[in-house]
């Protein structure tokens, strides 16, 4: 009859939260889903004028969905052990276990039998060959050619599941295109790089002085998420009766976000959180993305110039075959990338995306932007927005002949939706001089050798001290810092 109960309320619970338009998958920051995130982003209204029509194409896209990688598998069996001691505790002191839900109580692992992570999965598999799909689809003046790897290359990072994105895509792009099997497949290439070497896709495995950054700035990020699993780990300690510790709560977090990505389950892990910590715990997933890898600091992006430059250089090659009317079939139609959340996010910062037009002005100058705003404010810089699984940036060159200012033109699409360039008066939809001259000069005036090489002679990245209490007392305004930092032992 308890266990009845139970189950009665996590129906309701799970129901109350639909019924006020709640669902959890699209709270995930960078471990959303794309079906979930896809339609997320608010499409620009721009129209495409008349007579103009797409000469190429440059995709950059992260991987699809994947299994959590081998790590952090293990700590999810770490955590397995430290509930089943929480709750033995518990019971030692002879205290209610009423309020502890059912699935808690012995709960192991799904990954605990596994050797290895990090591969994509099904879901992501799909993801890929969908948009494989609907690229072509949308775009058949592009796709028109028969496929040759030098007309429509197709590259991808040396990481398994980067490079298995780029075949999947690559089975949907080229779909019913060749002779194979029922299904009419075709053999097509998927190019790399060396891990040590790549400066387009894994710029960032590459740039000794956005390590040494990040490196150091990892504690003073890990600080400013603690006032937020303290606030939730009280909460959730008086609300299920467990002594849960910081690092329970965070391990919970992320189950709850794997469950529902890659498992799709979200009456477990995701329901011990409310709505409201659940917005705080993805705020923190976001402030983290934005300090270590996007507007946060100038070397985060200004570490990607070698493929903004690749990018540009594809579209220049574009027009020239354009103008001086190479033969068909001779000439590159569309480069399609694929590799991480560490290559797209930066990527979209290049391009000014999800920025208003002081704070591109900014950028710009060179100068910081305030973080993400705390819930319950809204923010642009949402994870789920910008990198999850599979999201996208997709650079469209048109043709526009009848135009007499110019005859070029650029379409960014995010997550294959038009959206807005603060650099180009907000439109989705640039003069490819303008383009050039606004969004992409002012970053390649930095070589990446100059960005990312570390001198003997210059002192190391140091956590920024009174810089990172500036930003917490902006973003937790009712803190007092003799007690902000206050926590249990790790």
């Amino acid at each position: 009859m308890f266990a009845i109960s139970i189950l009665v309320l996590l129906s309701i619970t799970a129901q109350l939260k639909a019924d006020h338009g709640f669902d959890v998958r699209h709270h995930l920051s960078t471990v959303t889903t794309y079906d979930a995130a896809k339609d997320i982003v608010k499409a620009s209204a721009n129209k495409i004028p008349d007579g103009c029509t797409p000469i190429h194409l440059n995709l950059v896209a992260r991987h699809g969905a994947r299994s959590p990688t081998i790590k952090r598998m293990r700590e999810l069996d770490k955590l397995a052990s430290h509930l089943e001691e929480l709750i033995k505790d518990a019971e030692e002191q002879k205290l209610s276990l009423e309020k502890v839900p059912l699935w808690l109580r012995g709960w192991k692992s799904p990954w605990r039998a596994k050797l290895k992570g990090g591969e994509l999965i099904t879901k992501g598999e799909e993801e890929m060959y969908n948009l494989g799909i609907r690229i072509r689809e949308r775009f058949p003046e592009l796709f028109e050619e028969e496929y040759h790897p030098d007309v429509y290359p197709i590259k991808a990072t040396q990481v398994p599941r980067a490079s298995a994105s780029a075949v999947a895509f690559g089975i949907g792009f080229l779909s019913e295109k060749g002779t194979l099997g029922p299904a009419r497949h075709r053999a097509f290439a998927v190019t790399s790089e060396s891990r040590a070497s790549d400066i387009i896709l894994r710029f960032h495995d590459c740039c000794g002085k956005y390590k040494a950054f990040r490196k150091s700035q990892e504690p003073a990020v890990d600080k400013l998420k603690e006032s937020v699993l303290d606030e939730i780990t009280s909460a959730l300690t008086s609300r299920y009766g467990l002594n849960f510790t910081r690092k329970n709560v965070a391990m919970l977090w992320f189950l709850c976000k794997q469950e529902a990505s890659v498992l799709d389950i979200t009456d477990q892990a995701c329901d011990l959180f409310s709505p409201s910590e659940v917005a705080l715990l993805e705020w923190t997933d976001d402030l983290e993305m934005f300090i270590l890898k996007g507007y946060g600091n100038s070397i985060n992006y200004r570490m990607g110039v070698p493929l903004l430059a690749d990018v540009v250089q594809s579209m220049e090659q574009a027009i020239k075959a354009k103008e001086e009317k190479h033969a068909p079939g001779s000439y590159e139609k569309a480069r399609l990338r694929f590799a991480h959340a560490e290559t797209v996010v930066p990527f979209t910062c290049l391009l000014g995306l999800f920025l208003d037009d002081s704070e591109f002005q900014k950028i710009q100058r060179e100068e910081s932007l305030e973080p993400p705003p705390k819930p319950p404010q809204s923010r642009n810089w949402r994870g789920s927005n910008v990198a999850p699984f599979a999201g996208n940036n997709m650079l469209v060159l048109h043709s526009c002949p009848a135009n007499s200012a110019s005859k070029y033109f650029v379409q960014v699409l995010h997550n294959e939706h038009p959206i807005p360039m603060a650099g180009c008066n907000g439109s989705d939809f640039c003069p490819f001089e303008e383009f050039k001259e606004k969004i992409v000069a002012p970053h390649l005036k930095h070589d990446y050798n100059s960005v990312c090489t570390v001198h003997p002679e210059e002192p190391q990245h140091k956590p920024a001290t009174s810089k990172l209490s500036r930003l917490f007392r902006w973003l937790f305004p009712m803190q007092n810092d003799d007690t902000q930092h206050t926590k249990d032992e790790l």
